[in-house]
């Protein structure tokens, strides 16, 4: 906790995720709008007294949409992070610890997998699969598996081969006690790094998948929609581009800047 308090870059993604989790968690309450709510007299306005940030081009107040957004948008990139990390980290242990065929059958599939583009990969699903926010979320957790299994693996193979594990297999402890007990808690390390910093990389997902129509769908308020429902009038209002634009923005650069921090602060030298 020193060393990370020590990191400017993570002082400041650690305010950009305080100010981001606490719109997602309070922002439907400090809207001052109806996020539906029109005012046709006040159509593609910039800030105002009476509008913070502006309307669109329904004359919506898009303060009281990106607070109300909030939660979609953040909650989605945790959500198919987590989810992405549980089922690849499941995968990994299993092809690290088993080892031998199990491990290069397992390694070769993930292999062609991550052949493919990751955003490639979550169209081709998300056309599967349908458009909406949960097949969007399911898309992105599966695009995320492979990455984060090979990662999980390669901790457990650099973790299985320590003394404490040995004295573990001299003893005659089972293998399930030497993983559960000794090879994940010293390999979770990596995966809770790569973790913080790929929700920043879902949250830029399911925001394009939202621009193009095959995430959230109207008249929901995920930025990534703001965005492409006001896209053609962005030359008489910037704004209405310009702030869901911007959240998307912060907030990747939050879990970015705070992942690169986690990461020096497990790993002293990297840091120096």
């Amino acid at each position: 906790m020193r060393d990370f308090l020590r990191n400017p870059a993570g002082l400041v993604g650690l305010c950009l995720l305080s100010i981001v989790i606490g719109a997602a968690l309070f922002g439907p309450w400090l809207a001052p709008y109806d996020p539906q709510q029109f005012h046709p007299k006040t159509r593609l306005q910039g800030p105002s007294w009476d509008f913070w940030l502006g309307t669109d081009q329904y004359g919506r107040d898009l303060l009281s949409r990106i607070l109300n957004g909030a939660p979609s948008t953040v909650f989605f990139g945790i959500g198919s992070t987590a989810l992405g990390v549980g089922v690849g980290s499941v995968i990994g242990v299993i092809a690290g610890v088993a080892g031998g065929r199990t491990d290069s059958v397992i390694m070769r599939v993930l292999d062609g997998l991550l052949a493919m583009p990751e955003l490639l990969f979550t169209l081709l699903i998300v056309t599967f699969l349908g458009g909406g926010t949960t097949q969007a979320m399911l898309a992105v957790a599966v695009t995320f598996a492979p990455g984060m299994a090979r990662i999980a693996r390669s901790s457990v193979l650099s973790v299985r081969t320590r003394e404490y594990v040995m004295a573990a297999t001299a003893r005659g402890e089972s293998r399930a006690w030497i993983v559960g007990r000794e090879v994940l808690p010293n390999a979770l390390g990596p995966i809770i790094v790569e973790a913080t910093i790929r929700v920043s990389f879902a949250i830029m997902i399911g925001a394009t998948l939202g621009f193009l129509g095959l995430g959230a769908q109207p008249p929901s308020t995920e930025w990534g929609l703001m965005v492409a429902e006001a896209r053609q009038f962005m030359f008489r209002n910037p704004w209405c581009v310009a702030v869901p634009g911007l959240a998307i923005a912060f907030t990747a650069m939050g879990f970015n800047l705070f992942g690169d921090a986690l990461r020096d602060a497990f790993d002293p030298k990297r840091s120096r």
